[in-house]
Parts: structure tokens; sequence; C-alpha cells
């Protein structure tokens, strides 16, 4: 889904509220976000999921095409690590897309 795609998606189900008002909601949110995850912060959505930042240690990688060795930075990667409920809702609905 696409912000443009949650933005219309939010304003349909909360018609009392304006589309422009929403999507500043929205964009306010995503910006509170990336703020907190950019100043090393954990932030915790309850029965959705959890982000945080972890630290990668730089290390020595191949290219599986030429088989070349390549030195890898450290670097800062954002995890997300998903609420047992949001976990149980996808199971659920991959229980009845699967085919048998």
């Amino acid at each position: 889904m696409k912000r443009s795609e949650l933005i219309q998606a939010l304003a349909s189900k909360l018609p009392d509220l304006q589309a422009r008002d929403v999507e500043l909601a929205v964009n306010c949110m995503i910006e509170l976000i990336a703020e907190a995850l950019a100043s090393g912060e954990r932030i915790e959505v309850r029965d959705f999921g959890s982000f945080s930042v972890r630290h990668r240690a730089a290390r020595i990688a191949r290219n599986p095409k030429t088989g070349e060795s390549l030195t890898l930075p450290a670097k800062t990667v954002v995890h997300f690590k998903p609420g047992k409920q949001l976990k149980d809702r996808v199971d659920a609905s991959h229980d009845q897309c699967s085919i048998k």
C-alpha cells in the first residue's frame, strides 16, 4: 500500500475528517517515527509491532556471480518486529487464501 492509498483508505473510514486533515496526520506520524528512529529511539505500537534501530558491523561479503570479496561498511538499519495480534491476523488471512 502506498502512502496515498493509506490516506484514501483512512479518509473513507473517517468521513468526518477532510482528506487534507488525514493527509496531514499521516505525514506527521511518519515524520515523528522517522525522527524517533533517527535519534535511536524504539517505537512500539501495541497489537501492531515495534520499530527499532540495529547496528550491523562491517564485514567481508562475496559477489555470488564472480566470487570476488567485497568489504561492506558498518551500517544502521531499521528493524520491525510484528506484534502477536498482527502475526495472527496475517496468518489467518494466509490460511484462508491458500490452495488446498
